[in-house]
């Protein structure tokens, strides 16, 4: 089965189960990584990994049956981020219908749950290995792949009101904060600053559109909770090429709520010109390279 963000890293032509198998074979036979492992059952997995361009590949995971037979198990397109996104602790949850995991942070600077898939899924394994459970992260850089997007020009601002929302998100991350270690006060000051906040918008939706009016979002898409749609401000871009299938992608260095990522796209499907300072909006699959102690 084509993987729904396999085109976001340059392979939008691959339309046939043949031409996939191909491609897997490829990687399998001919990968710049690899990594052979046994789970605490005495199962022998393996994972492969070829890079396509310096940041992004396919990897296959599987197991090997009869002793020498590789069985695949599942692949997944990825992604390398350029820096450490958050360190805030991130917990792992085991998938249940695959060894895969999901990354699960209460980040503050976004106020919900963030999920992600786990790109490196052997360090984990290695954890479980060692009977570390739970298994928690320190820190992690983390990546979006971009099935579509479109290139949006930044909201207006004076030095005046960028001081301001620095004050006001920071006033908001020390609610925040204590209201997650039990501070009934601050649950209550969130609430009404979050009723003013809805007040304002709604007053200025009136005459206003509401992409001026937000500057960045990070909101969960569809039923999948690894996907998001969001809206964030270009720091850095360039353009990347498939070394296979010779398709051009775009890496964009953006910020959404305060985090800093690198989401990759197509360059088939982003519409627009990227610019430092403008913004992306789009749908994306978020994952995540774990950093362990």
């Amino acid at each position: 089965m084509i993987h729904s963000f396999l085109r976001s890293i340059g392979f939008s032509e691959i339309r046939e189960n043949t031409t996939l198998y191909d491609l897997l074979e490829t990687v399998v036979n001919k990968p710049d990584r690899h990594s052979i492992i046994k789970d605490p059952d005495g199962n022998e997995m393996a994972w492969f990994c070829k890079y396509i361009c310096s940041d992004m590949g396919i990897c296959v995971f599987g197991n090997f049956v009869h002793g020498d037979e590789f069985r695949i198990e599942y692949y997944y397109p990825f992604f390398s981020g350029s820096s450490i996104t958050t360190s805030e602790p991130v917990e792992v949850e085991r998938h249940a219908a695959q060894i895969s995991f999901a990354g699960i942070c209460d980040d503050l600077k976004i106020g919900v749950t963030l999920i992600f898939y786990v790109q490196n899924v052997m360090d984990v394994i290695n954890e479980l290995k060692q009977n570390r459970r739970p298994v928690i992260a320190q820190s992690t850089v983390l990546s979006g792949l971009s099935s579509n997007g479109k290139i949006l020009l930044p909201v207006k601002k004076t030095k005046k009101e960028i001081a301001i929302r620095e004050k006001s998100i920071q006033e908001r991350r020390n609610l925040l904060q204590q209201a997650k270690e039990g501070d009934h006060a601050a649950i209550e000051n969130l609430t009404l600053n979050e009723m003013d906040t809805y007040s304002v918008i709604s007053r200025r939706l009136m005459k206003e559109d509401v992409l001026s009016i937000v500057e960045t979002s990070f909101i969960p898409y569809g039923v999948e909770s690894d996907q998001y749609m969001i809206l964030g401000e270009i720091l850095n871009f360039y353009k990347a090429k498939n070394q296979l299938s010779q398709e051009d992608v775009w890496v964009l260095t953006l910020s959404c709520n305060e985090l800093q990522f690198d989401v990759c796209i197509n360059a088939k499907d982003l519409l627009g010109e990227p610019e430092v300072g403008r913004r992306f909006r789009g749908r994306v699959w978020l994952t995540g390279y774990l950093n362990f102690n």
